[in-house]
């Protein structure tokens, strides 16, 4: 490493965790001048409490997809601010990450890894983002869909250009149909999720964690309530079936025509073939942080 790029990696250092010319020079001679490592060295080793700007909460940002011969990758990148998330050389960044995220086919690790138009991979291309624009940037999450018996679409929320947006959704869809008498009821069922946020396609598919989370609160709203104890158990499963039924695909009302579940809408455009939502992964930008 030259002494021009060591040098200019000591500076990143210092803007990102606080530390003293002697000490970072050490921990990047230590990690062979990984950043991300030396950071995490200096904080073991109680020079620096944490890094200045990477402790700070990044829940804006986007989500991009991108899609070719009905293979589909999609990533989401935070920042602090919409103020940044607008701004051009993030975008830019996000365009070209999303690019790798679909090379490498979703696999963080080697996105990480990747090599960027700059010639520097692209952990190192976000340390350097992060100094210039001046705050928390992180690479959250990334999913890849291929087309190995499935015909796959995406719908992107809120969108600053295409397939780049505040909310994106991948569905894979398996049938017997041609391509084009399914491309209108995927892309609906695509904004349906979007809309509608579930949280699987059928209940078997449902984390049971989280129905006995609801089953237990449904269960002490009732008795705090001051129902009689007799039907407690009874409006309870009244309940948490509907629960179920709103936060599975299948399950939930149609957006386009509420009296009407998903599975029914897809019964019908199937007739005589059959049509199986095979999965669906729907981003939404900061959600859970």
């Amino acid at each position: 490493m030259s002494s021009e790029n060591i040098l200019d990696k000591v500076k990143k250092l210092r803007e990102l965790t606080g530390v003293g010319f002697k000490d970072c020079k050490n921990a990047l001679d230590e990690n062979n001048g990984d950043i991300e490592k030396s950071i995490d060295y200096l904080r073991k080793k109680g020079i620096a409490k944490a890094s200045k700007k990477m402790e700070r909460v990044a829940a804006d940002g986007l989500v991009c997809i991108c899609e070719k011969n009905n293979n589909f990758s999609m990533i989401e990148i935070n920042c602090e601010t919409d103020f940044v998330a607008k701004n051009s050389d993030f975008i830019k960044f996000c365009d070209e990450i999303s690019e790798l995220a679909f090379i490498n086919q979703g696999k963080m690790e080697e996105i990480l890894n990747a090599k960027m138009e700059n010639k520097k991979i692209v952990k190192d291309s976000l340390v350097d983002l992060i100094s210039k624009i001046g705050e928390k940037i992180n690479i959250r999450r990334s999913v890849f869909a291929n087309n190995n018996k499935t015909f796959n679409f995406s719908y992107t929320h809120t969108s600053i250009k295409k397939n780049v947006g505040k909310l994106g959704v991948l569905l894979s869809i398996e049938t017997n149909k041609d391509e084009k008498d399914i491309s209108e009821i995927g892309k609906q069922i695509a904004m349906h999720i979007a809309a509608s946020s579930p949280l699987a396609i059928e209940k078997n598919e449902l984390d049971q964690n989280i129905i006995n989370k609801e089953k237990e609160i449904i269960t002490e709203e009732l008795k705090n309530s001051g129902k009689d104890s007799k039907i407690i158990d009874k409006i309870a499963e009244g309940k948490l079936n509907k629960f179920i039924n709103d936060n599975t695909l299948l399950n939930q009302e149609w957006i386009m025509e509420p009296k009407r579940k998903v599975k029914d809408v897809l019964k019908d455009v199937a007739g005589k073939d059959t049509i199986k939502i095979k999965s669906f992964t729907r981003f939404k930008v900061g959600e859970g942080i």
